[in-house]
């Protein structure tokens, strides 16, 4: 069953605070074959201007995995089936790096549903900020819910 396009605008509660630490950035960096200094390395990050270690770029899909992905899978209402859900696409508009010692949370956003040949095309914000209300970064994603005779 294709999504209601009356959900877009809808917006989840904001998350509990993650931390940023620098072993969860050590090992994205090592998972996604990273070496720069910057991602491990204290003092280069502070050589270049950061407080601490920076994590890679696309380091926020953790944060969208674990609750803006939760919220929607979550959410009898909005109806997606997890089943025939497809990663689309991701993007990352930055503030500034996020850098260990970040205490940060997110809240998701529904941005965009268009229904097209029965599949549900799915825009999603993670809005990723600071404790304090600073953002930080704003992650992007297109989810594909496939039709069910797909």
């Amino acid at each position: 069953m294709a999504l209601d396009p009356a959900f877009v605008g809808h917006t989840y509660p904001t998350s509990e605070v993650y931390e940023v630490g620098r072993a969860k950035i050590r090992e994205f960096a090592e998972s996604i074959g990273d070496d720069h200094p910057m991602y491990r390395d204290t003092a280069a990050a502070r050589a270049a201007g950061h407080p601490d270690v920076i994590a890679p770029p696309t380091f926020p899909i953790i944060l969208f995995s674990h609750y803006s992905m939760a919220d929607i899978i979550n959410d009898p209402e909005l109806g997606v089936d997890y089943g025939r859900l497809v990663h689309g696409d991701m993007g990352f508009q930055y503030a500034r790096p996020l850098c260990a010692g970040d205490r940060v949370t997110v809240t998701t956003r529904i941005a965009a549903i268009d229904v097209r040949m029965g599949n549900s095309f799915l825009g999603l914000d993670a809005l990723i900020d600071t404790e304090d209300g600073t953002r930080v970064v704003t992650a992007t994603a297109q989810l594909v819910i496939r039709a069910e005779d797909a």
